[in-house]
């Protein structure tokens, strides 16, 4: 990757990080401040996408971080090299990402 990607990338983690903090505010959820039993089924179901929104954009945003994670480490490698071990890194990132989400989605801690 060039580094002018790889800044591009960077550029992108701290668009989506924005993005992620804003859309995984409870706050913001539609109900927000109801008890589960006063929602009305739209507001449930649109609960729920936020939700669902939200934790995708995590995702990406953890699959950018670790990209750009790995190629700072790497000093920026040439295309293809280290191919295996990015993939290795991307998975255990996105392990680590559902493993939190999941945590989130059941009204844990995940600090």
């Amino acid at each position: 990757m060039r580094s002018d990607q790889l800044d591009r990338m960077q550029n992108l983690a701290e668009d989506l990080a924005e993005v992620v903090i804003q859309e995984a505010d409870p706050k913001q959820w539609p109900g927000a401040g109801k008890l589960l039993a006063d929602l009305t089924k739209d507001e449930r179901g649109d609960r729920y996408w936020c939700k669902k929104n939200a934790a995708a954009t995590m995702t990406l945003l953890v699959k950018v971080m670790n990209i750009c994670g790995t190629l700072n480490r790497a000093g920026a490698p040439a295309p293809n090299e280290e191919e295996e071990g990015m993939d290795k890194d991307i998975a255990r990132a996105e392990q680590e990402a559902v493993a939190l989400l999941e945590k989130a989605q059941q009204g844990g801690h995940v600090h």
